[in-house]
C-alpha cells in the first residue's frame, strides 16, 4: 500500500469522524458558546462547531485506528478504549478524577433514576449516561413533555427504549406509593390527603420511593429547588444508614494543582463534635470510592490551640473521636487553612503533626465556613469545575445536586450514584 493510499484512509477516517459528530446531538457546551438550544444535519450545517469539545475525542481515535490498520503505525495503540477515554481528560478537567468511577460504573451499570426528568440537563446526561453504558436511566416526567424537549434538542434516546419512564400523572403503583408513604409518615402530620396529593407532584418524593420499593437503585435530584427540601422527602422515605445518626454534603473542587474535598457544604449549621467525626468517616470512605487515599485537616481559627474557643474546642474533641474509631486514618487538627494545604506551614507550627504533605479533606467546624469556603474556592481558583454535592449518611445511594448542575456534572454524579450502589452498605457503627 502507498503512502498516498495510507494518507487518504487515515484523511478519510478523519473525515468520517466529523461527519458523524455533525449529524450528532448539540452538546450543552456548543449551546452556550453560540446561543443555539439545537442544530442539525443539513445545508445550513455540515461540520461540527470549532468549540464542540468532543471532537478530540472522536477524530483522534479514528485517525489512531485508521493507521494502526494501514499498518503504517509503528507503535499501535494496546487498548483503543483506554487511549479514547484517556483523551476525556483534555475534554473535561474533571476526567482523571473520575476515572475510576466510570470504569466501575462501566461494569455493572445500575438503575439510576433522575426526578427532574424534564430539565433539558437532564435529558443531555441521560443521552451521555446511555452511549457510554454508565447506568440504566428511570426518568420521572410529562411523557409529551420529555418526547418534545428529546426532538427539539436532536437527542437520540427514546422512553421504553434507552430509559424508562414514570409519569407522574399516571402510574399503576401510584395507590401502593402514597399508602407507603402515610404509613412511613402518618405521625409526622402527614395525612392520607396530603400524601396522595404529594406522591402525584413531588418528584423527589416518587423518585425516594422507587429507590425504596427496589424498582431504581440509585438517584439524583436537586436541580431545581433547594438542598434542604430535597433531603425531607429522602429522610422521610429513604432514611440513614444503619448505624449512622446524621446526615452530611460533600463538595470536591478541581483546583489547578489539587483536588480538594469539602464538608459540611449544605446539611447542618453547627454540627457538634459527634456529627463532625460522623461526617470525617463519612466522607473518607467516600473519597476512596475515586481511588483517593483521604488525608484529613480538621479547620478552626485555632492552630493546635493557639485559640480557645467553642468551634476549637469542638475541632479537637471530634479529632479524639475519630481518633478512637478510626486509628489508620491520616488526621490531624485542629489548624489554619493554610497550614492544611502547606505542610511547610504545618511543620513550623507543630514538628510533630501526623498529617504529611498537602490535605484533600477539609472538614469545617460550620455549614457557612464549608459552603463559604467551598464557592470561593471554586470560583477564585477552580474555574467553577466542581463534583457534588455528595449526600453522606443515606440508607440508598441518593445524591442532591444544586440548580447550578452542568451536563457534565449529572454524568459525574451518575457514574458516582452506581459506584455507590455496587457497594456493599453494612452497619456501620461509627459510635
Amino acid at each position: 500500500m502507498g503512502a498516498t493510499t495510507i494518507t487518504t484512509e487515515m484523511e478519510l477516517a478523519a473525515v468520517r469522524a466529523i461527519a458523524g459528530l455533525a449529524q450528532a446531538e448539540t452538546s450543552e457546551q456548543v449551546a452556550l458558546a453560540y446561543g443555539i438550544e439545537t442544530i442539525s444535519f443539513g445545508p445550513e450545517y455540515i461540520i461540527p462547531r470549532p468549540f464542540d469539545p468532543r471532537l478530540i475525542a472522536r477524530v483522534a481515535p479514528a485517525v489512531a485506528k485508521a493507521g494502526m490498520d494501514s499498518g503504517v503505525a509503528t507503535r499501535p495503540i494496546a487498548d483503543l478504549g483506554a487511549y479514547e477515554q484517556s483523551l476525556t481528560q483534555f475534554v473535561y478537567h474533571s476526567g482523571l478524577i473520575m476515572k475510576p468511577l466510570f470504569t466501575a460504573a462501566k461494569a455493572a451499570p445500575r438503575r439510576i433514576v433522575y426526578t427532574e426528568g424534564e430539565d433539558e440537563r437532564v435529558l443531555r446526561a441521560a443521552q451521555i449516561v446511555v452511549d457510554e453504558g454508565l447506568a440504566k436511566p428511570i426518568l420521572i416526567g410529562r411523557p409529551q413533555v420529555i418526547e418534545q424537549r428529546l426532538e427539539r434538542l436532536g437527542l437520540r434516546v427514546r422512553p421504553g427504549k434507552e430509559f424508562e419512564l414514570v409519569n407522574p400523572e399516571f402510574d399503576p403503583r401510584y395507590r401502593d406509593y402514597w399508602s407507603t408513604y402515610h404509613q412511613l409518615t402518618e405521625r409526622q402530620g402527614v395525612s392520607p390527603e396530603y400524601a396522595r396529593a404529594q406522591m402525584r407532584r413531588n418528584q423527589t418524593l416518587i423518585g425516594s420511593m422507587l429507590v425504596r420499593k427496589g424498582e431504581a437503585d440509585c438517584m439524583l435530584c436537586g436541580t431545581f429547588g433547594v438542598h434542604s427540601e430535597h433531603l425531607h422527602y429522602i429522610d422521610q422515605v429513604i432514611g440513614l444508614r444503619p448505624g449512622v445518626r446524621h446526615y452530611a454534603a460533600m463538595n470536591a473542587i478541581i483546583l489547578p494543582t489539587r483536588y480538594v474535598f469539602i464538608c459540611d457544604t449544605y446539611v447542618t449549621d453547627e454540627p457538634d463534635a459527634e456529627h463532625i467525626a460522623e461526617m470525617t468517616l463519612l466522607a473518607a470512605d467516600e473519597m476512596r470510592r475515586f481511588g483517593i487515599a483521604p488525608k484529613v485537616a480538621l479547620i478552626s481559627a485555632s492552630t493546635f490551640g493557639s485559640l480557645d474557643t467553642p468551634s476549637a474546642r469542638k475541632m479537637r474533641a471530634a479529632l479524639k473521636l475519630i481518633e478512637a474509631r478510626a486509628p489508620d486514618l491520616e488526621i490531624e487538627g485542629e489548624m489554619h487553612g493554610d497550614a492544611a494545604l502547606s505542610e511547610e506551614i504545618r511543620l513550623k507550627v507543630f514538628p510533630r503533626t501526623r498529617l504529611r504533605g498537602e490535605a484533600n479533606l477539609l472538614v469545617m467546624p460550620s455549614l457557612d465556613a464549608a459552603n463559604i469556603s467551598f464557592n470561593l474556592l471554586k470560583t477564585a481558583s477552580g474555574g467553577g469545575v466542581t463534583i457534588g454535592p455528595m449526600l453522606l449518611g443515606a440508607a440508598k445511594p441518593v445524591h442532591i445536586l444544586t440548580p447550578s448542575a452542568t451536563v457534565r456534572r449529572i454524568v459525574n454524579m451518575t457514574a458516582l450514584a452506581v459506584t455507590d450502589a455496587n457497594a456493599p452498605r453494612g452497619q456501620e457503627n461509627l459510635f
